[in-house]
């Protein structure tokens, strides 16, 4: 799959039309696990086949996949930055999620990365899980915070029809919590956050100042990117587009010479709302004066029954000529956005 993936590279070299590839991201699975050599062969093929000035490179790992040794490659590699798939500080919430790691390893693993010279770290942390109360949620945001790393990414548990919580719940071996208990345990979240001194600067990503992911940020902001392998998703700044999910059929394709990548055309409403749904995600919000200006759309004029609602509600504000969500704003940041959809 290695050969694959550079294969796709350079096919595709000219997607990103000569731009500078400031940031790289392995994630969607578990990178962590592929053989220094298999990881340095991808990074030497990016570095071929773009234009790279890299700023911030990512590497998704589970906290039981760090050893020294597999550390200090990574290090000498040039990744600067770990993305670790905590999920829980509770063992028995671990077990429920069929995680293999225990919330000692997590700790233990931050403590390697610092030790092995990593800086920056992010760790991904569920909240949904029902309970009784939120004293687990809470525990679990305090040891998240107390390991002192800058950036949490954090996402309410979500139940698929085709997963094995959705066979559970079918078969009523598993309820999941309320939106009512879901919603105030997003609000606990950003307020503990908030106290130790994060910023939320989208809607489930909170980093101190200097800690915000650029690869993350960069992608919010309408950031053309390039993304390899089974199911990856690209941007070229106009349209988005992906590749096939199965394995099988993505090789067949490579293999032929072509593509595996299909584009999405996006139509100019369609790119008006893309901006609308990604910019009010985050903290630097929508403009306006510019969708005015690039799509000729009145927002103000045309949605402004809603914008007054809105802002008697508190869920919106202005911010240097910027329409942001407040933070009751961001837990309805999906249902805002379609309310003002040209």
């Amino acid at each position: 799959m290695t050969d694959m993936i550079c294969l796709e590279i350079n096919l595709r070299k000219n997607y990103l039309k000569g731009e500078r590839v400031e940031t790289v991201y392995f994630g969607g699975g578990t990178p962590s696990l592929l053989p220094a050599a298999q990881l340095t062969q991808i990074l030497q093929q990016i570095g071929n086949s773009t234009n790279v000035n890299w700023k911030e490179t990512t590497l998704e790992a589970n906290p039981d996949d760090l050893s020294p040794s597999k550390l200090d490659e990574w290090k000498n590699m040039g990744f600067d930055r770990l993305s670790l798939g905590v999920q829980s500080f509770d063992d028995e919430v671990l077990k429920f999620y069929n995680r293999a790691h225990t919330a000692t390893e997590s700790k233990q693993a931050i403590h390697k990365a610092r030790k092995a010279g990593f800086e920056k770290f992010s760790l991904d942390l569920i909240y949904g899980f029902p309970y009784t109360d939120h004293s687990l949620w809470k525990e679990d945001l305090k040891t998240a915070l107390d390991q002192e790393v800058g950036h949490i990414s954090s996402y309410a548990l979500t139940v698929e029809p085709k997963t094995a919580l959705g066979t559970w719940e079918k078969k009523g071996k598993f309820v999941a919590a309320g939106e009512d208990f879901v919603a105030e345990q997003f609000e606990i979240l950003q307020e503990m956050t908030d106290k130790a001194g994060y910023i939320q600067y989208e809607v489930s990503n909170f980093g101190k100042p200097d800690q915000f992911a650029l690869h993350n940020s960069n992608y919010w902001k309408g950031t053309p990117y390039l993304g390899v392998g089974p199911s990856a998703h690209s941007f070229d700044g106009e349209n988005r587009g992906s590749n096939p999910s199965n394995n099988a059929i993505y090789i067949k394709k490579l293999c032929t010479g072509s593509e595996a990548f299909k584009a999405d055309f996006l139509s100019e409403q369609d790119r008006l709302n893309e901006y609308i749904l990604t910019g009010l995600r985050t903290i630097w919000g929508i403009d306006l004066g510019w969708i005015k200006d690039k799509y000729g759309y009145d927002l103000a004029l045309q949605k402004a029954g809603i914008l007054n609602q809105l802002n008697k509600e508190g869920r919106i504000f202005w911010k240097d000529k910027k329409l942001s969500l407040s933070k009751s704003g961001k837990l309805l940041a999906d249902s805002i956005s379609a309310a003002l959809f040209k």
